[in-house]
């Protein structure tokens, strides 16, 4: 399977033609028996919605330190849940057991459990609608599973890595680890959707250190490559230049160690997309869950400053500012042809001209504030685990307009006093996603519109209004990557999503900026 965009066949699917073979891992199962024995069973309840995921989850990971293998993991998760709708309240059962019997158990568990509780619930459960798509199939492109590919192989690859770089003077310790999963998915409602899905990720990484043994302090600089729906062809090239990254690691490295530190006070920044997809993530995607806007989820991560009032009127940043939701980005983690509630995937306006014009919704928040249709965001990170909203991709868009746009150099040529800011590290933000402060892998100062050399220390801090209000101008698609992160965490018990941030490099005007160091030893 290759290509550019999700690849889907079938009746009411979207995205690109073709594409079959998707969800191969579920050869074998008993699908139609499972489903058709959960959604029957539910139906002769009374339950008013029912939805069944039959899921096979395989991820592999490898861990070398220093050119050895420290850690091998090759995990597969098998199992199936039932959420359903019955006396106006939810029910939730799984189980690991795939045949008609269990199935049926599911139904009269989640049932009871809808029964029980709807006594306690203040208001009814309401769904928003969304059309049957019959039965359809949806694959992620991808050219190699990476789960095919052998552990040693795995393992081959990063010790070269690894080797490169401890070849070099300037690199005292290497560790390099790659984690992929597949994640096949059986999807049926009582409305007569039918999904079969397969969606394949990859995350190769590899640190390099520097020790000084004089003072024994460190300083670390990662690749900036991204997690990716992609598979492993990714590690050879196909959307990443490893080896000129690799290559030139050591002197970045080299450059760090020797570097000044950073004096704090108010800079112009322009940072680049290697460090600002976290920024977005934390302050802009968290900040527009509707569950989190509305205090629904609270224990995990915090509520948010973006509550739903505000809606149509928040200034979230500046005119230049737009951000969009996109459940179907090419390659993004968070990209699916249909999510856990059987609703079509879907791009859709966030923050517009700098305003807050969108939520990202599943179907019950959907319908409990006035959306018409859920935008697609439900998902569970198990089929243990009921499904709940989580995040789309959330991306800032370039500048408008045909052509490359403007460049970083661009960007930097405008800066009198400033520092360019590359790659993600630590970050911290407050519980109403408000107050934050990020560092980054490494900063160049800027004097006078070009680059003078690295500095270090370098921590950025600022209200989420008032960063994205000093935003003054983005880079053009040219400059425009997709990051992102394997592992966002939300609700309680906890659960984990992948999900992609795209943005092209961006400057931000007077912002404060910390010395990191010296604040960690106040």
């Amino acid at each position: 399977m290759s290509g550019d965009n999700g690849a889907a066949e079938g009746s009411g699917a979207s995205g690109a033609s073709g594409g079959s073979g998707a969800a191969d891992g579920l050869a074998g199962l008993p699908l139609e028996e499972v489903r058709s024995a959960a959604l029957e069973r539910a139906a002769a309840l009374g339950c008013s919605h029912a939805e069944v995921r039959i899921e096979r989850i395989r991820s592999q990971f490898v861990a070398l330190r220093d050119g050895h293998v420290e850690t091998t993991v090759d995990d597969i998760e098998i199992g199936v849940g039932l959420h359903v709708v019955r006396d106006g309240s939810f029910g939730f059962a799984a189980t690991v057991e795939l045949n008609a019997d269990a199935a049926a158990r599911l139904a009269d568990d989640a049932a009871d459990l809808a029964k029980e509780t709807s006594a306690a619930m203040s208001r009814r459960v309401e769904l928003a609608e969304e059309p049957a798509h019959g039965d359809v199939r949806w694959s992620s492109p991808y050219d190699v599973d990476p789960t095919t590919v052998s552990m040693a192989d795995k393992a081959a690859l990063l010790e070269d890595w690894s080797g490169r770089l401890l070849a070099t003077d300037a690199v005292d310790h290497v560790a390099a680890r790659v984690l992929a999963v597949v994640e096949d998915k059986h999807y049926a409602d009582l409305s007569g959707t039918v999904t079969t899905q397969r969606r394949v990720r990859i995350y190769p990484v590899v640190e390099a250190v520097a020790v000084d043994e004089g003072s024994g302090s460190f300083e670390s600089m990662r690749t900036l490559a991204p997690p990716v729906g992609r598979g492993w062809e990714y590690t050879a090239g196909q959307g990443w230049d490893w080896d000129t990254e690799l290559d030139a690691l050591p002197a970045l490295l080299a450059e760090k160690v020797a570097s000044p530190s950073v004096e704090p006070g108010t800079y112009d920044l322009v940072i680049d997309p290697s460090n600002l997809w976290l920024t977005i993530h934390e302050s802009v995607g968290h900040a527009t869950e509707l569950d989190r806007a509305l205090g629904y989820e609270a224990a995990y991560a915090g509520t948010s400053f973006a509550t739903f009032d505000k809606l149509g009127t928040l200034r979230y940043g500046s005119p230049v500012m737009h951000v969009v939701g996109d459940r179907t980005t090419p390659h993004g983690l968070a990209s699916v042809g249909y999510d856990d509630e059987g609703v079509a995937a879907q791009s859709f306006d966030i923050v517009r001209d700098g305003v807050l014009v969108g939520y990202q919704l599943d179907r019950r928040m959907a319908a409990e504030n006035g959306f018409a249709r859920s935008n697609g965001c439900a998902f569970a990170d198990s089929p243990l685990h009921v499904p709940i909203q989580r995040m789309a991709n959330v991306s800032l868009q370039p500048a408008p307009g045909p052509g490359p746009g403007p460049t970083t150099d661009d960007l930097v040529s405008g800066v009198e006093r400033g520092v360019y800011v590359v790659g993600d590290k630590s970050w911290s933000i407050d519980m109403q996603r408000y107050n934050f402060q990020f560092t980054g892998q490494r900063f160049y100062r800027i004097d006078h519109g070009r680059l003078a050399g690295q500095l270090k220390d370098v921590a950025y801090q600022a209200q989420t209004t008032e960063f994205w209000g000093s935003l003054e101008a983005v880079g053009g698609r040219s400059t425009y990557v997709l990051g992102g992160a394997f592992n966002c965490g939300k609700g309680q018990p906890g659960q984990v999503a992948p999900v992609s941030h795209g943005c092209p490099s961006a400057l931000f005007r007077a912002v404060n900026v910390l010395n990191a160091r010296a604040e960690a030893s106040r």
